[in-house]
Formats: C-alpha cells, sequence, structure tokens
C-alpha cells in the first residue's frame, strides 16, 4: 500500500486529475482499510489541487463526507446512482456527476441525471467495464451522449458541448474542435 500511495505521490502533477478512488461497499475489503487509503489519496489530492474522480458504489454518503471533511474542491462523482437528497448536497457544493451507458437500464442513475442540472454533468464510458454483458469502448461515449439527451430532453449537440465545457472547467484543460 505505502509503495502505491508513494508512486501516486511522486506522479500526481503529470495528470489532470487524481482517479478513480473512493469507496467501495460490495468488493471483500475491510472497511476500515478503505476508509484509509481514501483518506490518504484525498490527502495527495488536496496538496495538489487536483480534482478527483470518485468510485461510490454504495458508499455515497460516506464517501461525501469524506470528500467535504478534506475540503476537496473539485470532484466528478463517478455513474451516480446513490439518493436524490445526496445528490443535491453533492450539487450545492459545486461537484460533478458523470453519465455512464449504464444509463440505458439504470433507473437510479436516470434519476440522477434527470435531476442533475446539464451544467454539472459529464460523459464518460467506464471503460473497459461490461455493460449488459458487452464491455464497453471509448466509441461508447455516444451512448452516454444520448442517453442524457433523451433524458433531458435536450439536442445532442447541446449536451456535447455543455459536458465538454464541463469537463474543461473541471479538469482545466482545452479541447478544441477537430474542423477548427
Amino acid at each position: 500500500m505505502e509503495a502505491n500511495l508513494s508512486f501516486i505521490r511522486g506522479h500526481v502533477e503529470e495528470g489532470v486529475a487524481l482517479g478513480e478512488i473512493g469507496l467501495d461497499y460490495k468488493i471483500k475489503v475491510k472497511k476500515e482499510l478503505q476508509w484509509r487509503v481514501f483518506e490518504e489519496l484525498l490527502d495527495i489530492a488536496f496538496e495538489s489541487n487536483k480534482p478527483i474522480i470518485l468510485h461510490c458504489r454504495y458508499s455515497h454518503k460516506r464517501t461525501f463526507e469524506m470528500v467535504k471533511e478534506k475540503k476537496i474542491e473539485k470532484a466528478v462523482f463517478h455513474w451516480y446512482s446513490g439518493s436524490l437528497d445526496l445528490l443535491d448536497e453533492i450539487l450545492s457544493r459545486g461537484y460533478f456527476i458523470s453519465a455512464t451507458p449504464a444509463l440505458v437500464y439504470s433507473p437510479p442513475h436516470q434519476e440522477a441525471i434527470k435531476r442533475a442540472p446539464i451544467e454539472k454533468i459529464l460523459l464518460e464510458t467506464d471503460t473497459p467495464v461490461s455493460y449488459q454483458g458487452r464491455e464497453a469502448r471509448p466509441k461508447d461515449v455516444q451512448v452516454s451522449l444520448g442517453e442524457v439527451a433523451r433524458l433531458k430532453k435536450l439536442d445532442r449537440s447541446i449536451v456535447a458541448e455543455q459536458t465538454t465545457a464541463n469537463a474543461s472547467q473541471l479538469f482545466g484543460v482545452s479541447f478544441r474542435n477537430k474542423a477548427a
């Protein structure tokens, strides 16, 4: 564990964010160990002023509380499917959530995306995870885009422009249009 944390500390400046980090209460790893490692990673993110990409399977509330306690300013809650009350707290702190191809079949994820303003949503694929027996690929971001557009009743181009601007804002990077 210490070797991994040392490696991350030594290379954190090479990336635009620290992630995917967080808590996963479905896996068989003691919660106390997860909390300790996550706390160390949050310290690294805070010290380096890097945004974080959060994994919080069955641990939304505890993940949020730890992020808040560490005064992390920039975060995205990956594939958010927790309670809508907690989502409101997450959004009120200025954090983002991400939309994945799971929008095709996950009612909790759909409700979160419907509730969040488009200005607080990012698109992703969660590659190489499998969705309903099919391994996701980077091109599947188009699935995420289409589902967000459908749920928000917005044109795909508006969703694409806004979520790209959101990613640029969160990660501090500029995306240029290939056609330009």
